[in-house]
């Protein structure tokens, strides 16, 4: 884990070294690309959030949460399930 953190500290050094090596004009240019990528991609979402609230029926169905198992299963079967259980360990017991 040490090496692996070394050789990131090392990574992000050089890119350190880079990113200052580069003309100021540069810099700027770079961070005006990323700052108006980053304002695309966030008008982007917010465009989206509003059509897809706007477009809803304000509808919401609910229901109730049915258990699977009792869907697969014999429902007379799992409640005696308990019983069975318990019987079991009292037998074993002796």
């Amino acid at each position: 884990m040490k090496k692996i953190r070394a050789n990131m500290d090392r990574y992000f050094d050089k890119l350190d070294e880079r990113w200052r090596g580069l003309p100021l004009r540069k810099q700027h240019q770079y961070t005006l690309y990323f700052f108006v990528g980053y304002l695309l991609l966030t008008a982007g979402v917010i465009g989206k959030v509003w059509y897809d609230t706007s477009k809803s029926d304000n509808s919401m169905v609910i229901e109730h949460i049915e258990n699977p198992v009792l869907k697969s299963e014999n429902p007379a079967r799992l409640q005696d399930s308990v019983s069975t259980i318990l019987k079991n360990q009292i037998y074993e017991r002796k």
